[in-house]
Parts: C-alpha cells; structure tokens; sequence
C-alpha cells in the first residue's frame, strides 16, 4: 500500500466491496455525552468514519447471510454451484482479512492514541484475533471441500461459522459505535478529524 493512500481507498483498491449505504449502526443513539450540538455539517465530519466503515461492515454482514443462511436452510441459493459458493466463502475470507489488516496497521494506530477500545490488547483487537482463529478454521474447511478431501455439507459449514459468527456480527457493530460522531467527539477536535487520514 503506497503510504499516502487513505485506509478506506486502500481497502476498495484491494477489491473489498462495500455496501452503498451505511446501516443504522452508525447512526447516532439519544444519549449526546451532555456537549453542544453539532451542526449537520460538523455531524458528518465526526460521523464519517462510522459510516464508511459501517459500509464495509454491511457487506460482510450480506456475505455472512447468504453463507450461513445456505447452511441453516441447508439449500445453496438458486443458480448458485458448489464452485461457485466456495469462491464466495474465500472472498468472504479474503476480503476480511484484507480489512482488518487495513485497520491494524493503519486505522487502530491513530485512534489507540487516545482511545482505549483501539488500543492492542484491548476489546476489538481481541475480537479480531478469535475472528481470525474462526476463519482459519473456515478456510481450511473450504479447501478441503474444494480439493474434494471432505463433502460440502452445509451443516458441518454451518458449526465452524458458528465458531467465530457471534464474536464477528458483535464486532462490526461494536468497531462503528466507537466511531460515531457522539464518540469521535470526546477524544477529537474538529480540525483534527478534518485532517484525520482516513
């Protein structure tokens, strides 16, 4: 990655699709940290981390739906081949490996300055290491079933993404809740997230 490159550019340059839209998670909660209201225009300054983030983190929760839904209904979705529902699987691999390891060199660093949930060791760097220890499972599954070692069964799939799937759908709403602008706020000044390199 060339080092002036913005981590978000980076992660659509490596091919990590995003949604179009954020979710609800990056919305803001009731609860303002008693501080003056923002303007609509300093709201989207201090809330754009959440939603490009929460962009991404929709597409992972799609790709999540349609793999383990396969699994819980026991039907691949129509049209869909063995072949091409285990490239799904990797991409799925892929691509969230490629996004964390974004955020760990890139992201978390300059947040970890001042806030804590960033720093190493603490929550959602904890939660990316048993995410990771589920998706090795994951992709030494899929390769089996792809060099024809094991039978795809869907259910078998279905308990290794059960291994890693709550502490995963936990930590794409938890990394955009620190990211909001409620909470960008306290740690962040203004001019400083205007400059924030992301």
């Amino acid at each position: 990655m060339e080092p002036q490159q913005q981590p978000f550019e980076a992660m659509a340059k490596e091919g990590v699709p995003k949604a179009e839209e954020p979710t609800g998670v990056a919305k803001p909660e009731r609860e303002e940290q008693n501080l003056p209201k923002l303007s609509p225009q300093d709201f989207r300054v201090y809330n754009r981390m959440a939603e490009h983030m929460d962009m991404f983190h929709e597409n992972f929760r799609q790709s999540w739906n349609l793999l383990h839904g396969a699994c819980t209904t026991g039907k691949r979705p129509q049209g869909m081949s063995i072949r091409a529902f285990l490239a799904t699987g990797e991409q799925f691999i892929h691509h969230l490996t490629i996004h964390h390891t974004i955020e760990e060199q890139h992201i978390f660093p300059v947040l970890a300055k001042r806030m804590p949930a960033f720093k190493k060791e603490l929550e959602l760097l904890t939660q990316h290491k048993k995410i990771h220890e589920g998706l090795d499972q994951f992709e030494v599954y899929l390769k089996e079933c792809k060099s024809g070692e094991k039978e795809l069964r869907l259910g078998e799939m279905g308990k290794v993404m059960e291994g890693f799937g709550s502490v995963l759908w936990e930590h794409l709403d938890d990394e955009v809740r620190e990211l909001r602008a409620e909470n960008m706020r306290r740690f962040w000044s203004l001019q400083e997230m205007k400059r924030m390199p992301m």
